[in-house]
């Protein structure tokens, strides 16, 4: 099977820290590729200021350039909105391939705040890398209460497609503070630079329209 790495999130936009990790990713849990799902809309932020999928997603593809990750829209092709829903379908969709979800600290702490996480983490192993600033809050948040019974040692990470979830893992990868809200607040139009774009989505292998 191929082992694979999903990360989710809005890319709005895409920046280094989400290389950072995934290239750490793919070291560290001998991955053939990372896959960005760059959502169509995170139910848990606000719309304002989200800019158009296409521009978010060619924004990806972009910051992925030269890397064995593809970002993709395929949540948008699947019609789903929650993780829990994307990853059922992935997983009968592509039974050739072994996923691992990729997880900020920062969204471990709030990981009991998304639909279904129980069920999420039933589905597929999870990888936490750490996000300055959160590590403490994700130890002691209510998900960690109920997955800390699953946690893995780091040091059999190599073994994670061996693993029957729920299966959680700590990386302790090098910390790097890249932010897309700062890069919104220093070039709020950067969306502009994409606007005649239509990306083609390397999973889906279909065109992208410019607008939502």
């Amino acid at each position: 099977m191929i082992p694979t790495g999903l990360l989710g999130g809005s890319f709005n936009p895409a920046h280094r820290s989400h290389r950072h990790i995934s290239r750490y990713a793919l070291a560290a849990l001998d991955l053939a590729e990372v896959w960005w799902l760059v959502s169509p809309g995170n139910p848990l932020k606000p719309q304002e200021g989200m800019a158009p999928l296409a521009a978010r997603l060619a924004s990806a593809q972009k910051m992925a350039r030269g890397a064995p990750i593809r970002a993709t829209a395929i949540e948008a092709r699947l019609g789903t909105r929650y993780t829990a829903d994307t990853l059922r379908k992935l997983v009968r969709r592509y039974p050739e391939r072994r996923f691992i979800w990729l997880m900020g600290a920062d969204n471990l702490a709030g990981f009991h705040r998304w639909r279904d996480w129980r069920t999420i983490a039933r589905t597929v192993a999870i990888a936490v890398l750490p996000r300055p600033g959160y590590d403490a809050a994700a130890q002691s948040g209510k998900a960690m209460g109920w997955l800390r019974r699953f946690v893995r040692p780091a040091g059999q990470r190599g073994c994670w497609t061996k693993w029957r979830p729920p299966a959680l893992v700590l990386l302790r990868s090098p910390p790097d503070t890249g932010s897309a809200t700062r890069l919104r607040a220093a070039h709020p139009d950067w969306h502009l630079a994409f606007s005649n774009v239509r990306p083609r989505d390397p999973v889906t292998r279909r065109r992208l329209p410019q607008k939502d």
